[in-house]
């Protein structure tokens, strides 16, 4: 969305049950998950039993979780996208047996439910060519499946979209993003920082004495290593939820084919729109894969003919609208 004076306006919080406040909490724990609630009060200006009594609120009602997430493009490892065609009535049973698995990252349910469009972050080419070559191929409810390797981040991972509200001040941001480590060598998670990172994954502002429970390592010892793990990169923490709760009804996945010239900058023009969660470069029928967000079809509309349709470059579109969202990074969302 575009102001009238050409500048890209930040989305609208439209919602019946958080306000400014809750958004600016939201936006706090995407800077910094890990934060005090007494450092989030102090810096949004309000008291740390209203954060916690706010926190507890969204976790309740808006799906909150802090969580860890490991960062395969800072790691060097593989990533896809894969889209699989299903037999009606098959998607869902497929999609609850690939939320299950630990490589899987992101599940959600496309196309009138005949497409299950999964995330993948295979630890090893064997776990890779186990799912793509075995598993799923020996699936007789599956009857396509399109893998897109994913090659470059333009955004998402540690930029969260909720940036784009710029419901917090640069100096806001700035007093809540931990203090700076330095850090030695290339982003790694070494075989003994698994114990930490599992529990990370699990809850991402779990306390120093269960991470010292978890690792054997004391708690000083605990509290370098993670510093480290986020300073490199390795490691971040992120804050999932429901973005209908914030007035964002719609999610969309966009496949989009650019000219060869023009992919690169189609990538960086759609990671500074704010309808856009996340936008890769992929090998594949597509050259780019994005997340879309918006609070209606007469929006994703308005995006698909204008912003996204006027991008010099941008050759064919596919838009496939989700039904529902089945896994989000580390863990299954809940069944209504």
């Amino acid at each position: 969305m575009e102001s009238s004076g050409g500048a890209i306006a930040p989305p609208v919080l439209d919602s019946d049950l958080f306000d400014r406040l809750d958004l600016r909490i939201l936006s706090a724990l995407e800077v910094n998950g890990r934060a005090s609630f007494s450092r989030i009060g102090a810096v949004l200006g309000v008291s740390d039993q209203t954060v916690a009594r706010r926190y507890r609120r969204l976790c309740a009602e808006g799906g909150l979780r802090v969580v860890a997430v490991r960062d395969p493009e800072r790691l060097g490892q593989d990533q896809w996208m894969l889209r699989l065609r299903c037999v009606p009535d098959t998607a869902q049973t497929i999609a609850d047996a690939l939320a299950k698995r630990p490589d899987t990252s992101w599940i959600g349910l496309a196309s009138g439910g005949t497409e299950v469009v999964c995330g993948m972050r295979p630890r090893s080419a064997g776990d890779r060519d186990d799912l793509l070559l075995g598993k799923l191929p020996r699936t007789p409810s599956i009857v396509e499946i399109r893998a897109h390797q994913l090659l470059h981040r333009f955004f998402g991972g540690p930029d969260g979209w909720l940036r784009k509200f710029r419901a917090l001040t640069d100096a806001e941001r700035a007093a809540l993003r931990p203090a700076p480590v330095p850090t030695a060598g290339p982003p790694r998670i070494d075989p003994e920082d698994e114990p930490l990172v599992a529990v990370l994954e699990r809850d991402g502002r779990a306390a120093l004495p269960e991470l010292q429970r978890a690792t054997g390592r004391s708690e000083s010892a605990v509290k370098r290593r993670l510093s480290a793990l986020v300073a490199s990169g390795a490691l971040y923490i992120d804050v999932e939820y429901h973005p209908e709760t914030l007035g964002q009804h719609i999610g969309a996945a966009l496949w989009i084919t650019t000219a060869p010239a023009a992919l690169h900058s189609v990538g960086q023009a759609l990671a500074a729109h704010t309808e856009i969660a996340y936008v890769t470069a992929t090998a594949g029928q597509s050259n780019i894969m994005a997340t879309l967000v918006a609070r209606d079809t007469a929006s994703l509309y308005a995006y698909l003919s204008g912003p996204l349709g006027a991008l010099p470059g941008v050759r064919h579109v596919e838009a496939t609208p989700y039904l529902r969202r089945v896994k989000q990074l580390t863990y299954p969302r809940p069944a209504h």
